[in-house]
């Protein structure tokens, strides 16, 4: 039988960004985008708000003729005027999903192909840079399915959204959502979109069963990035990624605590929103247990096919960390190894992992040299400069970000040095957002006031919260810094 449910949404639903002209890069044109992940979209629409229940679904969609609609689906066919002189927009998702990956945008947007079956979309003032910035897409994929198995969604598209998007990326099938953070002018931030892709097998295909399982969606899709930036650009740049990220494991541990329930792999939420639960534990730490898995079982020749048994042994399903586990065991019947695993204190247990890899740190080591000299430099009046521009000249993008965070982690550096080094190295003009980022919260902790009026810019310009929060904490938000908000805020 057919059930008919007739409703209509809220402003306020929690799942949907209604933006203004004024908040868009044309400033002429309103703009819808969704947020569904991770139970908003009961908000949006009826439905089992849960990942552990898969649904296909069609859509019809109507909008003003001069805007574009998208959605987590394939395209039926192509707008039809109606006689309200409103558009027609159909579409269809042949591929069981849980509904938090529904998606919808609407704006005034345009495309630009990047291979066989992919198209980025965004508004006229971004998408060239974003057809330039994405351009590997397709080399992606073909590797992604080379680890992975077949890519089962048809097309694979992404949408550079409005800078108020509050992710780095959203995988909805067939439509990745990406925040314009990643236009770094060098493709130095693509990694993202490897991410991304990972997901259309290890969260879209294979799904945890609830948010408590989480780390099955993001340890496994940051592994198979892994994999893929290994494949791309050298198992050297997969292991210096590998260790930014203990880093932000490390970070994130020492925010929340260490003896704090949610820093565990698999969390008890009774009562507690997976929105307040979100941060880099479930990527990191199951990242880590996921390498020491490999390792212990024999290396990528031995863990490498189980990968991609694992993904069609579970394919259109949702599974829990005890599906993983006995999957594993029955694949790997005679690996005492695996008897040396406690999982108890890899799964329940608050904090670090029990067990850190040995990670290649050939690549770090510059980034290494290159802290220590500064921390050792007294930077007196009588002490001139002994750095130069060519010092990160043969840096990638990910080591000055390593170099970076290495002196976040030291004592605060005076202002003195700071400005030094930006004389030398001139941070304050980088694109990459993930250098910006760190150079921020450099200057923040230092105490360089010039450097919080930059921080402050960079907040209200974008809203990822992956920088708008850790920014917000560093500032400690005195009452000028309060006032200076709120001037911007309501500019």
């Amino acid at each position: 039988f057919i059930l008919s449910i007739f409703y209509e949404t809220d402003v306020n639903a929690s799942a949907l960004q209604w933006l203004s002209p004024e908040q868009t890069a044309g400033s002429k044109h309103p703009y819808l985008f969704s947020q569904c992940q991770a139970i908003h979209c009961r908000s949006m629409f009826p439905c089992q708000d849960t990942p552990s229940v898969k649904v296909t679904y069609t859509a019809e969609i109507t909008a003003p003729p001069e805007l574009t609609v998208l959605m987590s689906a394939r395209r039926i066919g192509v707008p039809t005027v109606t006689s309200t002189g409103l558009k027609l927009h159909k579409f269809e998702q042949p591929v069981p999903i849980p509904v938090y990956l529904v998606a919808i945008a609407v704006g005034f947007l345009e495309s630009r192909k990047l291979g066989p079956r992919s198209h980025v979309w965004s508004e006229q003032q971004v998408v060239d840079k974003a057809a330039y910035e994405f351009a590997e897409t397709e080399e992606m994929l073909l590797v992604a399915e080379s680890i992975c198995g077949e890519y089962v969604w048809g097309i694979y598209d992404l949408l550079v959204l409005p800078p108020s998007f509050p992710y780095g990326g959203m995988e909805n099938p067939c439509l990745t959502f990406v925040t314009p953070t990643l236009l770094a002018g060098d493709r130095s931030l693509a990694s993202v979109v490897a991410h991304e892709i990972s997901h259309s097998w290890t969260g879209n295909l294979v799904t945890n069963r609830n948010f408590e399982h989480f780390w099955l969606n993001e340890g496994f899709t940051r592994f198979v990035e892994g994999k893929i930036v290994g494949k791309l650009h050298g198992e050297k740049a997969r292991h210096l990624s590998a260790i930014g990220g203990l880093k932000d494991l490390r970070a994130a541990i020492q925010h929340l605590g260490e003896n704090n329930p949610l820093t565990c792999l698999v969390v008890d939420l009774k009562g507690v929103s997976p929105d307040d639960a979100f941060s880099a534990i479930p990527y990191e730490k199951g990242y880590i247990l996921l390498f020491y898995l490999e390792e212990l079982v024999g290396g990528a020749e031995a863990f490498d096919p189980f990968l991609r048994a694992y993904i069609n042994k579970f394919k259109y399903t949702s599974i829990d960390t005890d599906d993983f586990k006995k999957f594993l065991y029955e694949y790997f019947p005679n690996n005492s190894k695996l008897n040396l695993v406690d999982w108890n204190e890899w799964l329940f247990k608050p904090g670090m992992p029990p067990v850190i890899p040995k990670y290649d740190n050939s690549l770090e080591k510059v980034c290494t040299d290159l802290r220590i000299k500064w921390m050792e430099w007294a930077a007196t009046p009588d002490d001139a400069c002994p750095f130069k521009p060519e010092d990160i000249k043969d840096m990638s993008s990910q080591q000055v970000k390593e170099f970076l965070a290495q002196l976040l982690e030291e004592q605060p550096l005076s202002v003195a040095k700071l400005q030094a080094m930006e004389n030398t190295y001139n941070f304050n003009t980088v694109v990459n957002c993930e250098i910006r980022f760190r150079w921020l919260q450099l200057g923040i902790k230092g105490r360089w006031k010039e450097q919080v009026d930059r921080a402050l810019d960079f907040v209200v310009e974008q809203g990822r919260m992956k920088y708008v929060r850790p920014l917000y904490r560093h500032l400690s938000l005195t009452q000028d810094t309060l006032c200076s908000v709120q001037g911007k805020l309501s500019a």
